[in-house]
């Protein structure tokens, strides 16, 4: 999807398929080259790595001004940080609080509950709706009675991994719901033997939602145009010096 959407808006997308039994030694390598290379502006390494790699160790290598994903910890870092901002956010996230602003929904002020505390989304989402002055609730496996704390939300960011774990009760009436989830369930209807779902109850949410994201079709498409975004920011960083 990455490399067709370069293609479409003419980002030249240059691609490095390694084996899974790459050393740690050679990828680094390999981002070394990227990051030395000026004709390239944005450098993205496809996650989850193989297990016998240290996924930091390797993020921490891309250098930070192509850093497309917005993963490196100085990135990162600066997220969390009050009054300063990275140089990309990461793009899921960042797809997440377009498509509120885009939908004319009001993110200060009001009460956003992220469900998930992942890396990738769960936690950086919820430093990008603190700088947008929400009031945030991370819901995660250890929180107790998840429902009454989601019931709250104007907002609700679903990022945990787990098929229609948010049921439509669990909803607040009028609330703005994005589902980042992508989970596989059996679907002996289809070809694939499968169909792809949300973290979200789609039917019954849909019933008490103000707007809600389908799956497939909502934030992927998001994710994808934030990272040509990141990327035609660190070429203009590059070009306009």
């Amino acid at each position: 999807m990455k490399r067709k959407a370069c293609a479409e808006v003419g980002i030249k997308s240059i691609d490095l398929d390694l084996p899974e039994n790459v050393s740690e030694t050679e990828l680094i390598s390999k981002v070394h080259e990227l990051n030395v290379n000026p004709d390239v502006h944005g450098i993205l390494v496809q996650l989850p790595l193989p297990k016998h790699i240290n996924e930091e160790k390797i993020l921490t290598e891309i250098s930070l001004g192509k850093d497309v994903d917005g993963f490196h910890p100085l990135n990162i870092g600066k997220l969390a940080m009050k009054g300063r901002d990275p140089l990309f956010v990461p793009c899921t996230p960042k797809g997440c609080i377009e498509l509120l602003t885009r939908h004319g929904i009001t993110i200060k002020g009001k009460n956003a509950v992220v469900v998930g505390r992942s890396n990738i989304v769960g936690l950086p989402v919820s430093l990008l709706l603190l700088k947008e002055d929400a009031t945030v609730t991370i819901v995660h496996s250890r929180t107790k009675e998840p429902e009454s704390i989601v019931r709250n939300a104007d907002i609700i960011i679903a990022a945990a991994g787990q098929a229609a774990m948010i049921k439509g009760s669990w909803i607040k009436p009028g609330a703005a719901v994005i589902d980042v989830g992508t989970n596989a369930v059996d679907d002996p209807s289809k070809k694939s033997g499968y169909r792809l779902v949300g973290d979200v109850d789609f039917q019954e949410a849909c019933k008490t939602a103000g707007c809600i994201t389908p799956v497939p079709g909502g934030v992927g498409p998001m994710t994808v145009a934030m990272l040509l975004k990141n990327t035609l920011d660190g070429a203009k960083r590059v070009i306009e010096g």
